[in-house]
């Protein structure tokens, strides 16, 4: 069998961490349960994500948008796209 190759990516999650904590894990398990293929793993205010080739960015960040929708936080948050040396989210 062939290895599924796969993309790394980094939420930043501090500044809604500061509004509430429980915003945080909603997210967590919302992306879990709308997108199964991915890997979550938190690191204090950051997410970071193994997602495979085949789904993209843009994919994610509609689900991200939904999430915020859902919950009533659309007009205070909004994802952005950062990259840096190291990280890309």
């Amino acid at each position: 069998m062939s290895e599924v190759k796969t993309k790394a990516y980094t939420i930043n999650v501090k500044e809604l961490s500061f509004k509430n904590e429980q915003h945080v894990l909603d997210l967590i398990r919302f992306l879990s349960e709308a997108l199964p293929q991915i890997t979550l793993n938190r690191n204090g205010n950051e997410i970071d994500l193994e997602i495979p080739n085949r789904l993209s960015k843009r994919a994610l960040k509609l689900r991200i948008k939904k999430f915020l929708f859902k919950n009533g936080l659309h007009n205070d948050f909004r994802p952005i796209s950062f990259k840096t040396d190291e990280t890309e989210g």
